[in-house]
């Protein structure tokens, strides 16, 4: 099954993830969602960082492009997987594809560390802003500094092996 694996990775996250997803698929591709000029693949599964509960902007208007394929994507965030964060950002990128009359076969998502820009916007930001620092969300945002790690890139590989 002739396999795309096209992401967008803003820290490297993303892109790491990919990998260990590309070694489930003998004839799979991986690139940069900025280097692909075709979209004649089997399937297409592509990766993104969660902006705003979304895709990020690239990915975005490259899942804009994909219609009536079998697809399938993966991500990472911040937010603890298990969040309702995390569930919005599902149901949000599901919407994505399913516009676009792709066949959905399945999704993945796992935690992955925080842009350090943004943690330092986020650490200036005054304490009634939505975002600013408090003991809960930097206990998080370390969490997530630890991430992806070798049992996400395991767990990763498996779903998308188990997959198909």
């Amino acid at each position: 099954m002739k396999t795309l694996i096209a992401y967008s990775s803003k820290t490297g996250n993303t892109r790491r993830v990919g990998e260990a997803i590309l070694k489930a698929f003998p004839q799979g591709e991986i690139k940069d969602i900025k280097d692909i000029d075709n979209l004649d693949y089997d399937l297409i599964i592509v990766g993104t960082w969660i902006d705003k509960g979304t895709a990020d902007a690239k990915a975005l208007k490259f899942i804009e492009t994909i219609k009536e394929k079998r697809t399938a994507y993966f991500f990472t965030l911040g937010a603890f997987p298990n969040s309702n964060h995390a569930n919005d950002c599902i149901k949000n990128i599901d919407k994505l594809f399913l516009d676009n009359k792709n066949t959905l076969i399945g999704n993945f998502h796992c935690q992955g560390a925080i842009d350090p820009k943004l943690i330092s916007w986020m650490s200036e930001l005054p304490a009634e802003h939505p975002h600013s620092p408090n003991k809960e969300r930097v206990e998080r945002w370390e969490e997530a500094a630890k991430h992806p790690d070798k049992k996400d890139f395991e767990n990763a590989y498996n779903y998308f092996k188990n997959l198909v």
